[in-house]
């Protein structure tokens, strides 16, 4: 099951002209190419999303209390 959206690309990849595959690759690789934002950035939205979910669950008791 797994496979069936690779299989899926690698046929619309097949459908393509020249000019559209090449386009293709250059759009993953400027993916591939762009700068990763820092360290900590990661570790301040693991922290905000997990402060995020704390106060949903501290709501979420608060209104099963009431």
């Amino acid at each position: 099951m797994k496979s069936l959206p690779k299989i899926a690309i690698q046929a619309s990849l097949d459908e393509l002209d020249g000019l559209q595959a090449e386009q293709v690759l250059l759009y993953i690789k400027g993916l591939l190419n762009k700068p990763r934002k820092n360290r900590d950035y990661y570790e301040l939205k693991q922290e905000a999303m997990k402060e995020i979910r704390q106060a949903l669950d501290r709501e979420k008791s608060l209104e099963l209390l009431a």
